[in-house]
């Protein structure tokens, strides 16, 4: 009988945790850490309370949220560690998968679930509710200031690396940092950055490219106090200026900047923004602790250098758009894949090559066909490592590789055009077909490569 009683405790008790309403405490290295789950509309998220160790009274909470990506809470244990340990309740959680993924994502969703955190921790007991606050890191440093110009239970706000430019806008200007500082220069480095946002986001791949993060931050009220390092992520001089720029324009002079020289995007102590150690920087997070007991004013620190400014990137034209150069790739790979195939078979047949179909339409279909497909591997490898791979005097090896395909694509063009209008009396009609489509390839193939840099120094 004990037993069964036992068992049944247990399974109400896991119920409860599961719903939010009952966590189990242990203890953490700063704290206790309690698992807990609660909703954010129809979607239960998952996270962990920790508490500071041994702390009386109601203490201040505060929610942290995430950057960029599928984050999960383990992703900012030094920040809770560290927050706890001077004071702070703190909620990390789980990010949404649900609506949120590499090309689709809602910063008002993303803000929902910072304030279900937010009024998950004012209900606790050991939580002051009228010191309940966010903190939000680089894409989090949208999300809350939407959230907390949304509700009166969030009471501050705290911003690391948030931008204050479009996200399509810092994307370009942290990619082109990012390849500057592996070497690259010249053509590449205007298309992997530049050129490759505009279409990404042309084509709807980069989730709220255009949001303006203006209006939020006018009509946020709560205190604010807003860092950067370093950053080579978000211009943290621009995103000074137009953060404290948009929270005075709203009437809101609670505003408190800080700058920390020797630390990176997320304040982790670093020598030169780039590389990221395991510490965060020193004094970061007592900042955040004597401002929210007091509300400090702004400090005297030397902004970092920024060396380059970031820049509104023009829409594509109607002949530059993502339709239309899908449109001409698919031309492209079918007209120099059908060649080749009609090739194999011929060769695999016995029969003789046509009247103006010498090596030059062979090569110009090989050599086109492996410049468009390995373009778009090269262009897929880079968004999705950040990294152009090995540089060879300021040039991606693989970007000289195409680069050498692309000038013998050009060449074999003039020459399949100067055959086929050489053999135009003596080719049978099929063969003027095949010849003129695929020389038509070669000819959408000059502009495509153009547009991309390919033909470019």
């Amino acid at each position: 009988m004990r037993v069964r009683c036992a068992v049944w405790v247990m399974v109400v008790l896991a119920a409860l945790v599961a719903a939010g309403g009952v966590a189990v405490a242990r203890p953490a290295g700063h704290g206790t850490e309690e698992s807990v789950a609660f909703r954010s509309g129809d979607l239960t998220l998952h996270g962990t309370v920790t508490a500071p160790a041994g702390a009386a009274g109601r203490r201040p909470g505060i929610v942290l949220v995430h950057g960029s990506g599928p984050e999960k809470r383990a992703n900012y244990q030094a920040e809770v560690q560290a927050m706890a340990r001077v004071g702070f309740v703190v909620l990390s959680y789980d990010k949404r998968t649900t609506g949120y993924s590499q090309t689709q994502r809602s910063y008002a969703q993303l803000a929902d679930d910072a304030l279900a955190g937010a009024r998950l921790l004012s209900r606790r007991a050991d939580v002051d509710p009228h010191k309940v606050g966010l903190w939000g890191f680089s894409e989090g440093g949208w999300v809350a200031p939407l959230a907390a110009s949304r509700s009166t239970q969030v009471s501050y706000v705290v911003l690391v690396g948030t931008s204050g430019v479009s996200p399509a806008r810092q994307s370009a200007w942290s990619l082109e940092n990012k390849l500057r500082h592996a070497g690259v220069a010249g053509s590449p480095l205007r298309t992997l950055s530049v050129t490759a946002t505009r279409f990404l986001t042309d084509a709807g791949l980069l989730p709220e490219a255009d949001y303006d993060p203006m209006p939020a931050l006018r009509r946020l009220r709560q205190p604010v106090l807003a860092m950067w390092g370093n950053d080579q992520q978000s211009p943290p001089v621009e995103s000074a200026g137009a953060v404290e720029k948009a929270l005075r324009d709203g009437g809101n002079t609670d505003v408190t900047l800080r700058f920390f020289p020797h630390a990176d995007h997320k304040l982790h102590a670093s020598p030169d923004g780039f590389q990221r150690g395991r510490q965060l920087t020193p004094g970061y997070v007592d900042t955040m602790a004597s401002w929210v007991a007091g509300h400090g004013h702004r400090a005297d620190d030397a902004p970092p250098r920024q060396v380059r400014q970031s820049h509104a990137l023009a829409p594509l034209r109607g002949y530059q758009s993502s339709a239309a150069q899908a449109a001409g790739i698919l031309f492209m790979v079918v007209s120099f894949a059908a060649y080749l195939l009609a090739e194999l078979v011929r060769r695999l047949r016995g029969r003789p090559c046509a009247p103006g179909a010498g090596r030059a339409p062979r090569w110009l279909a090989a050599t086109g066909l492996a410049t468009v497909l390995g373009f778009l591997g090269y262009l897929g490898l880079v968004a999705t490592t950040l990294t152009p791979g090995p540089v060879l005097g300021s040039r991606p090896v693989l970007w000289l590789v195409l680069q050498l395909l692309t000038a013998g694509t050009a060449l074999a063009t003039a020459a399949t055009a100067l055959g086929w209008w050489r053999a135009r009396a003596s080719a049978p009609g099929r063969t003027h077909a095949r010849l003129g489509l695929l020389a038509l390839a070669g000819a959408v193939f000059a502009p495509w490569a153009l547009f991309w840099g390919l033909m470019t120094p």
